[in-house]
């Protein structure tokens, strides 16, 4: 199987099916296949029509509108990479940052983990993760983490909900605990950039979030600018 090949014909596929649903495809597109994790990276995306909305300060009609289209997207991703790559997505995981313009999907595959190699100072990035955790619910469970390639880190992390979020989530309220939790962790993981920065001998370019609020589980993507020679 020619991994960089599917990487590279699934970052076409993501990008001809966002300009087919919102009209203007992302500026680029980076895949990365790292069974069972695959992570798609979208930079600058923003339709003409989300423009004029965040020209006016409705920054939540574009995330509405965008829930509302997801779905279907994910159906096809998923139909695509299990195609392409006999790989089946058993989770997935989305989010955006519109001053950015960018965006991030997270597969999670039915393969099992092979994703088990430490990285340099692993643990002092764990460190770190577990302050934002503590400041914004509460320290987690477990923290698991994978340098996928030089540019892309994933952090998963288990049991992170405290008694009134799981109370929400039992009345319903997923979107607007969503809301508050991104906001909040994203702002607590910028309030870290430095110190994340030292640890991975890198730039932090841009930091995504996501939940599965059914497994107590969080999920952060953060897309790295490597310091050191010999990486890009």
């Amino acid at each position: 199987m020619d991994i960089k090949k599917i990487e590279k014909d699934l970052g076409s596929f993501v990008g001809k099916l966002l300009r087919d649903h919102f009209g203007k495809g992302p500026g680029a597109v980076f895949a990365t296949i790292a069974p069972p994790y695959i992570t798609i990276y979208i930079k600058d995306f923003l339709s003409p029509m989300e423009n004029k909305l965040l020209d006016n300060k409705q920054s939540k009609s574009v995330e509405k509108i965008r829930d509302m289209l997801m779905p279907a997207l994910i159906d096809e991703i998923k139909t695509y990479v299990n195609m392409c790559a006999d790989l089946d997505i058993i989770e997935f995981h989305y989010d955006w940052n519109l001053d950015s313009q960018s965006g991030m999907f997270i597969g999670i595959t039915s393969q099992s983990d092979q994703r088990n190699e430490p990285y340099q100072n692993q643990e002092e990035v764990h460190s770190e993760i577990i302050k934002v955790s503590a400041k914004a619910e509460k320290a987690p469970g477990e923290v698991y983490s994978y340098l996928l390639n030089p540019r892309t880190l994933i952090v998963i992390r288990h049991q992170i909900l405290i008694a009134v979020e799981k109370e929400m989530i039992q009345l319903g309220f997923y979107e607007t605990l969503t809301l508050v939790k991104r906001n909040l962790e994203k702002r607590l993981l910028n309030e870290h950039k430095e110190q994340l920065q030292e640890h991975l001998d890198a730039d932090i370019e841009n930091a995504f979030a996501s939940w599965d609020f059914d497994l107590d589980k969080g999920i952060f993507l953060i897309i790295l600018k490597p310091n050191h020679n010999g990486q890009q």
